[in-house]
């Protein structure tokens, strides 16, 4: 049994771009009272000045490394770098050694999870056996066991007719499928984006049409078999824009954008730090500006940061040879207030809506909020603070992350959940 009051926060909603001014009263796990003023005996006080109160994000697209590569991550060491992030929800990927690829594997990281994890966790499964894209995988039994989601992650379906049979399978689950976009024989070994500084700096380049025509064939089969298609990762002006249009013709996309692919393009390698590259690569300033307007007017469905964790080993090798992909669960929340919150490029109100409200929905779970008679599930941030992202304060296995030892404006004080204080600084 506990009871918190949260005095003199603000709070954010996605309903709303105005924060309201408002205590909190927290009693056993559930939001009891939200006015001003509120005064409660035997509560622990905790002053917001200066902070704001949003619910808990999820995240529909992260990478644990268990089984296989628990060297680079575990689930708990995942879960805790959630929470340090501000996140209490995950959709783990399937690409682990061995692939996630039928129930029982399924069933073996749910376990390990209620027993590692202080945070819900969820598990994808592969669409393919193996994620080799020939075989259907146990799609049946991993939706049994759970599975919100279905993708060979890493890898695209290459082959159109599999993956057609595999949407058409999924449908009878009222599964998503997850895709991957990227024509393989057009990224070759293409470390970057191919274009101008690519050329400059002597690396092989992936070109931008690579996502894009695999991208617009995979919407091509939703829109043909009825099935629900989720585009991961979206990097282009023009692959988004293509999803723009097949939302307006009603076909069954939804799309994530990571924070990266908005905050980040292919200038920034110009050391070849390894920590910028990343599948698919950072691409152009146009494409950032563009991503960041789709996702204000809501092209995109949700942020999801393609949570990727490697060994600094790894990541210290030259940039052609080091592998993709970058950690984003720590930095994702004070990043986007950094970049584009505390300037008016969007509210709080995107915020909690595309990375809390609508991931929940898309993994078919209700969103949380901060209202009268919900389980408390809520981040206590303080934007006047800071935050420096180095690896004693990182919680993830791998500190393998553009903002490494970049100190950025915002700092996640507190994450509630129910009766607990996951985080308490």
């Amino acid at each position: 049994m506990s009871k918190r009051l949260f005095k003199n926060g603000q709070i954010a909603s996605e309903d709303s771009p105005k924060l309201i001014e408002s205590d909190v009263l927290v009693d056993d796990g559930k939001i009891t009272q939200i006015a001003r003023g509120i005064s409660a005996d035997g509560a622990e006080e905790i002053d917001c000045s200066g902070c704001v109160l949003m619910p808990s994000m999820f995240d529909g697209h992260v990478h644990a490394r268990e089984p296989g590569e628990d060297h680079k991550e575990t689930i708990e060491s995942c879960s805790e770098a959630a929470i340090n992030g501000g996140v209490t929800g995950l959709i783990l990927m399937p690409n682990t050694l061995p692939a996630i690829d039928n129930g029982n594997l399924i069933q073996s990281v749910l376990d390990i999870a209620a027993e590692k994890s202080r945070i819900p966790i969820l598990q994808a499964g592969c669409i393919t056996k193996n994620r080799a894209g020939e075989e259907l995988a146990g799609i049946a039994g991993m939706a049994a066991k759970g599975a919100p989601v279905l993708t060979d992650d890493g890898n695209p379906v290459d082959s159109p007719v599999v993956l057609r049979r595999a949407i058409e399978y999924a449908m009878d689950f009222d599964l998503p499928l997850a895709s991957h976009c990227e024509t393989k024989s057009l990224s070759g070994k293409g470390a970057m984006n191919e274009g101008a500084v690519s050329y400059r700096l002597g690396l092989p380049g992936m070109p931008a049409m690579s996502e894009e025509i695999c991208l617009e064939r995979d919407i091509r089969i939703a829109q043909y078999t009825g099935g629900h298609i989720h585009i991961q990762h979206v990097s282009t002006a023009i692959g988004m824009n293509a999803i723009r249009r097949a939302k307006e013709d009603g076909i069954r996309v939804t799309c994530e954008v990571a924070p990266h692919h908005l905050i980040f393009n292919q200038e920034d390698i110009g050391n070849y730090d390894a920590n910028f590259k990343m599948n698919p690569p950072l691409r152009t300033e146009e494409d950032n500006e563009a991503l960041l307007q789709g996702l204000i007017e809501g092209v995109f469905d949700v942020i999801a940061t393609d949570h990727a964790p490697h060994t600094h080993f790894e990541k210290a090798n030259d940039f052609g040879s080091a592998p993709f992909g970058i950690t984003g669960l720590e930095t994702a929340v004070v990043s986007l207030y950094h970049h584009y919150i505390r300037n008016g490029r969007f509210g709080w109100d995107l915020l909690v809506k595309r990375y809390s409200a609508e991931p929940r929905r898309l993994a078919k779970a209700d969103p949380i909020a901060i209202n009268e008679g919900f389980d408390a599930d809520f981040i206590v941030f303080e934007t006047n603070a800071t935050t420096e992202f180095s690896l004693e304060f990182m919680r993830s296995k791998s500190g393998n992350t553009p903002f490494i030892d970049k100190t950025l404006n915002g700092q996640i004080r507190k994450v509630v959940r129910h009766d607990a204080l996951l985080l308490d600084r």
